[in-house]
């Protein structure tokens, strides 16, 4: 799957339209294999990605889950200490 497309349910607070759009975008981008659509497919993808976004969000009001919220920032530093593990520090000295 797309790395691009972050999880988005159970969070607290809740994903934002904004984060439901981004990952529909990299979803239909990488089905169709464009990053940006030429004029005459323009339309289709637009509407492609409006629809996943729909779905998206019908799917993560749905699901039902005991485990409690995660923490957006716990996540992120979770993530972060990975990268650091992973890659290092990223400066060059």
């Amino acid at each position: 799957m797309c790395r691009n497309i972050k999880t988005l349910f159970n969070f607290e607070p809740t994903a934002t339209d904004d984060e439901i759009y981004a990952a529909s975008l990299q979803y239909v981008r990488k089905v169709s294999g464009f990053n940006k659509p030429s004029k005459v497919n323009e339309e289709i993808f637009q509407k492609a990605v409006e629809e996943v976004a729909i779905i998206t969000r019908n799917l993560l009001n749905s699901l039902q889950t005991s485990a409690e919220p995660r923490d957006r920032e716990v996540v992120a530093e979770q993530a972060r200490a990975r990268n650091e593990k992973r890659f290092g520090s990223g400066s060059i000295s």
